[in-house]
């Protein structure tokens, strides 16, 4: 496993990390918490230093899930990034089909509270990062979000403030970076082979603030990993069948075909891996996060790290 400061402010965190939203029992199809916990052991064992997660996953599941295997291990040497935003405890039945948005509410007093109970879930008395959760514009024009991680910060309940920017928003959303560019440590951002927006505003200007980047959905929900067809259909219970709709699918699959070469200039690698060495190639790209739900995925992907950035010859246009 590698390693990298994350930016100029941040720790210093593996280059694939581990993201956690899957193994939280809902919006991915069912799961086992047994073999959940195995994953985070298999990360952890793999030299994995960077957890992410978020209160809303799971409904709280994924951050208890980690603070029960961080505390089996003793661990302390682990960044665990979660982030606060999507209310989900006020959701009532008619809200909540398990997967998409809740009510976004980046009002200051609910995101302390939020961290407040967060802090539990985890076992910790200080969260390492925590990210506004990809907030819409609305929200960011406002004072509380910006106030609320000053505060905390301040108390000394989170260490370093993150933003995870609205997929396909960055370069509405980027101006706000400027504004509070002393302030935010990391940003997380969507970002890969097929989906490289980012490219044109967000990590120019993450460069010029040292700005640590987290790349999110690296793999593009496993479709990177080669598994999918334009006939695989998801589950009611899995965020993908809106994410990976079959018009979206037979998009991305059309596009994928664009890239292929790249991945027959690596015939010894996985689709996933290659795609985790495409995104830390650009040298905005500090660490990624893909997800896992069992430990075999979680292997695949860390080796990934050990692999090395890909020649820019062979990087497609």
């Amino acid at each position: 496993m590698q390693y990298r400061p994350l930016g100029k402010r941040g720790p210093m965190v593996s280059t694939v990390g581990f993201g956690t939203w899957a193994i939280g029992g809902r919006d991915w199809g069912k799961t086992d918490d047994e073999v959940s916990r195995r994953a985070i052991h298999e990360a952890l064992d793999r030299g994995v230093t960077l957890l992410d997660t978020a209160d809303v996953y799971g409904h709280g599941h994924s951050e208890e899930l980690i603070g029960g295997v961080l505390r089996e291990r003793g661990e302390s040497k682990v960044i665990i990034a979660t982030k606060a935003g999507n209310d989900f405890y006020h959701a009532t039945p008619a809200d909540d089909k398990g997967y998409g948005p809740l009510r976004q509410v980046y009002d200051r007093q609910y995101l302390i509270e939020a961290v407040e109970k967060s802090l539990k879930r985890l076992r910790v008395e200080t969260l390492d990062i925590l990210q506004l959760h990809s907030p819409d514009t609305a929200h960011l024009e406002r004072d509380d979000p910006w106030d609320a991680l000053q505060t905390l910060k301040r108390q000394g309940k989170i260490r370093w403030a993150g933003w995870s920017v609205q997929s396909f928003q960055e370069i509405l959303q980027a101006r706000f970076l400027d504004h509070h560019h002393d302030l935010l440590d990391v940003l997380q951002v969507r970002y890969n082979l097929l989906e490289r927006e980012a490219e044109k505003v967000l990590f120019p200007k993450a460069a010029e603030y040292g700005t640590g980047i987290i790349v999110r959905i690296p793999i593009l929900f496993g479709l990177l990993s080669g598994k999918f067809t334009r006939q695989s259909v998801f589950g009611a219970d899995d965020h993908r069948r809106f994410n990976l709709s079959p018009q979206k699918l037979d998009d991305y699959l059309a596009r994928l075909d664009g890239v292929r070469p790249l991945f027959d200039r690596f015939p010894g690698q996985s689709m996933a891996q290659v795609s985790l060495r495409f995104c830390l190639t650009h040298p905005v790209c500090h660490t990624v996060i893909p997800g896992g739900k069992t430990p075999e995925q979680v292997r695949e992907n860390c080796a990934a790290s050990d692999l090395g950035p890909i020649d820019p010859g062979d990087l497609p246009h």
